[in-house]
């Protein structure tokens, strides 16, 4: 199971859901999530097992403040952002880990205006509550103002890939062609990984190696003939597909 997968299977369960909501706040103990979420502590147990075992969760022991036994305590281990877009021409899902790191160190990684949040609070160990109000109100403005930029290119990456859907529709016959095409579309900047297509058309290695030079010839010459770019070199020369976009467009490949 790919890690996207796991975890979207730990998550789909809404007490597992409710558990990670009230852990990221404060650890808390079995017997507090089971008062707290209205489950049974039993239940309760075993979805903590769960979650520790796919190291979303980790636990110590603690002292009791009534003097009894050490009791187990649960907290929040892993960090992560899940994507996922759906809709005609759009399928994305993906899992992404969280840099790591202190302000100063993620401050290159950040947006011009939360810069300034950064460097505030770089080297402290504690702030008041006044200013991480005022700091998380300013990260949470820059959050949405992201989003929305993000969901505007993703809604302009459903218009351009259901236009060019139309043409792959009507220029490539097979099923296993288009499958190929679509990959192609879905990852236009990396490499194909033609063992995954492999196992999901049901191919074998060199049918599926066959197919793929059919199509980047293709394209190739079919974009050559448009644009008036020539491309030259031997009938055998192993050209990646991605050369069809034009030597301006890979600049940056290497």
């Amino acid at each position: 199971m790919s890690n996207i997968d796991e975890a979207l299977d730990l998550l789909q369960n809404k007490v597992r859901r409710l558990i990670m909501e009230r852990l990221v706040r404060e650890p808390h103990y079995p017997m507090q999530l089971a008062q707290q979420i209205d489950v049974s502590q039993q239940a309760i147990m075993k979805h903590l097992n769960i979650l520790e075992k796919a190291d979303f969760v980790s636990k110590k022991k603690v002292a009791s403040d009534a003097g009894g036994p050490p009791k187990n305590i649960y907290m929040v281990e892993k960090s992560i952002s899940i994507r996922i877009d759906l809709g005609p021409d759009l399928f994305r899902c993906e899992e992404r880990k969280l840099p790591k790191g202190g302000p100063m160190r993620l401050s290159s990684r950040l947006p011009s205006a939360s810069t300034p949040v950064a460097e505030a609070i770089s080297g402290r160990k504690k702030i008041s509550f006044q200013e991480g109000f005022e700091y998380l109100s300013q990260i949470n403005e820059t959050l949405d103002e992201l989003d929305e930029k993000r969901d505007a290119l993703i809604a302009l990456h459903q218009v351009v890939k259901n236009k060019i859907s139309t043409a792959v529709d009507s220029n490539f016959d097979t099923y296993e062609e288009r499958t190929l095409v679509h990959n192609m579309l879905d990852s236009p900047r990396t490499h194909i990984n033609l063992k995954q297509i492999s196992e999901e058309l049901r191919l074998g290695a060199s049918a599926t190696e066959q197919l793929m030079e059919e199509i980047r010839l293709r394209l190739l010459r079919e974009i050559g003939e448009k644009s008036g770019t020539v491309i030259s070199g031997p009938s055998d020369t192993k050209l990646p597909w991605w050369a069809m976009l034009g030597p301006d467009r890979n600049l940056n490949r290497r």
